[in-house]
């Protein structure tokens, strides 16, 4: 997978953190993913097509994570995955996903975005509707980790 896809993915995911809660994650080491299991606890997934390219972009958060996330952009103190944990990762996953088509539109790829579905529960099937190979980049955030998986299709 081109690297050029890779970094506006970081970038904007970084960005949202950073401007939106005052968050900088650090990047692990990607991976190819082999299976459609998530690893976070709730997912947001969206879809984006082009003339050139499918693709799909999946956030995965730990419980830990997106309870801390709530509460730096919220100021609610939650306890569990509840409908407002739910809401917060259909926004940052519409909030990156945009932030990626936007800088993709400056690589000359002109994207049309799916809204975001969500998935949640421990174990639950991360299905990337396209057939190319899924890379995963594992984040470390302040109060837990996340996942972000993409899959083109060329």
């Amino acid at each position: 997978m081109d690297v050029k896809l890779i970094n506006p993915i970081l970038e904007s995911m970084v960005n949202v953190l950073s401007t939106m809660a005052n968050v900088k994650p650090s990047l692990g080491k990607p991976q190819i993913k082999t299976d459609e299991i998530s690893q976070g606890d709730v997912t947001g997934i969206m879809s984006m097509v082009s003339p050139k390219v499918r693709a799909s972009l999946a956030i995965s958060f730990s419980k830990s994570a997106i309870i801390d996330l709530v509460q730096r952009m919220l100021g609610d103190k939650i306890t569990d995955v509840d409908d407002t944990a739910k809401d917060m990762v259909g926004e940052m996953t519409n909030m990156v996903v945009g932030g990626v088509k936007n800088l993709y539109a400056e690589q000359g790829y002109d994207f049309d975005m799916s809204t975001p579905k969500l998935l949640h529960g421990k174990d639950h099937i991360i299905h990337h509707e396209f057939t190319g190979q899924t890379i995963v980049l594992p984040f470390i955030a302040n109060a837990g980790e996340f996942y972000v998986e993409i899959c083109f299709e060329e």
